[in-house]
């Protein structure tokens, strides 16, 4: 489970992303282009074993997770009837977390490998014993018509003497992701590569990079939460020309940079594919925030603290973006692959539970024209000068546990340039505070190894909102912000992999008006006009190979 810590945290999420618009929840889209299918998340609120160091009986394990799968049946069938042709559910949503390896092996069920062996769970009971819970997806699946993405725990036999890294128990435990087709027979089975502060489980002895393909969407690529800040298999995945992701989550949100549906958005955005992304809703882990994101359309929840802890479904219409599939396929109106054809009648509808009077906790958000005015900036413009004489000192201040390198934005408008080391961000800005609030504003620029809950390399451009009056509160967790600031944000990146993230005050998504990369490495986000303050405007870079 990605970026759990000990203790419980405030729960927090942000949603960035562009080019599109911010509309309100349940509204319809306007339609997408070409091919599409229907698409469901569902943010699960997961039912927790109180003592989950204490083993169990397997008949008290069936017992709790099948209380979860009673949750799981109702949303499957209310994404179905809006037409949904495949859905995702959240990482351990099915047992909770927070296991040892011992107490957790009452919930183990081996899975076969679908690449060798050809199985319906549903069908075929008699094949596998022990197969309780693969037995009820798979009939859900198959009831439901639908693709449908779970995780659970799976036990796979091991011997020390064939497998130098089989544990001396004798077992690997694995953190795995299942795919069913329409008909319920398996049809992928993803171990997640990354685990993070898992001690239940084991990590793959070998990488697995795998896709399941549908007949309405062509091919999609499977990893899960903690695994979509690395190289493998993620960028795997993407070399490999998958475009469409499945990604169960249960991810803890850490502002100003980390929260869940800002870093999926900023993925979404960054790699230019689509994530279908459901996390767990457990308020005392800090946990929610899910989506379905394309580059150009997305839904979003991320439920708001105080608000009744339950589980919200989403359903959206999104374009088909498996461009080898669009290329060989040709089908009549009305034919995406024969399952759940009809013309899904909660398209671009959230649903679920959950639904707050009046609070706005999912967004749908649509493309929409850039041309509705000019750009402050340009972001074909020079980059800002180094520092200039009147341009304030640098100084340091930790921000998601890493050291940045910060600037104090002064006065009303301007430029700034800050490095951290050779790495270097650059910041034109015009801000125009609102009343007559003192709110102190930084630009930060971090290069190096993060090493806090997990070991990689960054090169991260960042705007934010300071916490207080102190430049050392600068970097910390903020929500709300009541200046609007215009800008344009660069960096000069030694990656590729560059993810942009815009949030505005109390979790609004705002979104770029541009975002350009030059074949240098230079990437800039561009933006003016906001509707609401300013928290964090961010450049994301993962380094992979000097992880």
């Amino acid at each position: 489970m990605a970026l759990r810590v000990l203790q419980a945290v405030a729960a927090v999420a942000v949603l960035c992303r562009f080019p599109v618009t911010l509309t309100r929840a349940g509204d319809k889209s306007e339609g997408t282009p070409g091919q599409s299918y229907v698409a469901a998340v569902y943010e699960h609120r997961v039912i927790l074993n109180p003592e989950p160091h204490v083993p169990l009986s397997r008949a008290a394990a069936l017992k709790h997770m099948m209380s979860n799968l009673d949750v799981y049946e109702e949303q499957a069938a209310r994404a179905a009837e809006q037409g949904a042709q495949i859905i995702v559910f959240p990482e351990d949503g099915l047992q909770g977390f927070n296991f040892s390896r011992l107490s957790i092996f009452a919930y183990l069920e081996t899975i076969p490998d679908p690449q060798s062996e050809d199985w319906n769970p549903c069908t075929q009971t008699d094949r596998h014993t022990h197969t309780e819970v693969l037995q009820r997806l798979s009939c859900m699946a198959r009831r439901h018509r639908l693709y449908l993405v779970a995780n659970m725990a799976d036990l796979q036999p091991c011997c020390q003497t064939s497998h130098p890294t089989c544990p001396p128990d004798g077992r690997w435990q694995f953190n795995t992701d299942v795919v069913f087709r329409r008909d319920g027979s398996l049809a992928a089975r993803y171990h997640k590569h990354n685990l993070y502060f898992e001690k239940a489980f084991d990590a793959p002895p070998t990488l697995e990079v795998v896709t399941f393909d549908t007949p309405f969407a062509g091919r999609f690529g499977v990893f899960t939460c903690f695994d979509i800040l690395f190289h493998d298999p993620t960028i795997r995945l993407l070399e490999q020309g998958v475009r469409q992701m499945v990604y169960p989550t249960a991810w803890m949100n850490q502002l100003p940079l980390l929260s869940a549906v800002q870093f999926q958005r900023a993925f979404s955005l960054g790699a230019n594919t689509t994530l279908l992304a459901a996390n767990i809703r457990a308020d005392s882990l800090g946990m929610t925030g899910s989506g379905i994101f394309t580059p150009g359309t997305a839904i979003y929840h991320h439920a708001r603290a105080g608000q009744p802890e339950e589980g919200r479904l989403l359903v959206l219409r999104i374009p088909v973006l498996d461009t080898a599939w669009l290329g060989t396929e040709t089908r009549a109106k009305g034919q995406a692959g024969g399952e759940g054809e009809g013309e899904a009648g909660g398209e671009g509808e959230a649903g679920g539970e959950g639904e707050a009077g009046g609070e706005t906790e999912s967004q749908h958000c649509q493309e929409d024209s850039l041309s509705t005015s000019p750009p402050a900036f340009s972001a074909s413009s020079p980059s800002p000068p180094a520092f200039s004489p009147s341009s304030p000192f640098p100084f340091t201040s930790s921000m998601m546990y890493d050291p940045f390198s910060f600037l104090l934005l002064s006065g009303s408008e301007g430029q700034l340039t800050v490095c951290d080391g050779p790495f270097c961000c650059h910041l034109h800005y015009r801000r125009s505070p609102q009343g007559g609030n003192t709110e102190l504003y930084a630009l930060g620029a971090f290069s190096g190894t993060h090493t806090v809950n997990g070991r990689y390399n960054v090169q991260v451009c960042a705007l934010v909102r300071c916490l207080g009056s102190e430049v050392s509160s600068c970097g910390q967790e903020v929500e709300e912000a009541e200046s609007r600031v215009d800008f344009l944000l660069e960096g000069e990146f030694g990656t590729r992999h560059v993810y942009p993230s815009l949030l505005g005050s109390g979790m609004v998504l705002e979104q770029p008006d541009q975002v350009k990369t030059t074949a240098d490495g230079r990437v800039a986000m561009e933006h003016s006009g906001m509707t609401v303050g300013l928290v964090t405007a961010c450049l994301y870079g993962r380094v992979y190979d000097q992880d």
